[in-house]
């Protein structure tokens, strides 16, 4: 089952290399443009998120992605990396999935690997101090 968390994640990701979000049968659009904003999410894609889980994900799904996202909530789906591209698809926990899967077959040029990969907010603090903790573990 894929969290709450994890959808979320996966939102944003696909945001950031300009998927649109379907809401209530696509009679809404969304796709935020600024979806992070230095360690924090930015109140645009908040919005969003929030408007999703106002309707439980009911309706709402990403462009390419069969799914909607209160299915992708359900325990029958799970977020997972791309084996092409990295990035965060659904995924059937058991069974096979017709569909491609990943959003990215009609991105064209992506994986792009000169570019970063779009991420989650990230904590520099946090991330500093995990990586000087690991330099500092004796071996």
């Amino acid at each position: 089952m894929a969290s709450s968390e994890k959808v979320k994640q996966y939102l944003a990701c696909w945001f950031q290399l300009g998927k649109r979000l379907f809401v209530d049968n696509g009679r809404e659009i969304l796709c935020p443009k600024t979806v992070i904003i230095q360690d924090k999410y930015s109140p645009e894609f908040e919005a969003c998120w929030n408007k999703v889980l106002k309707m439980e994900g009911h309706n709402c799904y990403l462009e390419g992605v069969e799914p909607t996202i209160d299915l992708l909530l359900s325990s029958a789906w799970e977020i997972a990396s791309c084996v092409n591209c990295q990035m965060p698809i659904p995924r059937l926990d058991l069974g096979l999935q017709a569909s491609p899967g990943c959003p990215c077959v009609d991105i064209p040029l992506w994986p792009n690997t000169d570019l970063p990969l779009p991420h989650s907010p990230i904590n520099n603090r946090s991330h500093l101090n995990r990586i000087r903790s690991r330099l500092n573990i004796k071996h």
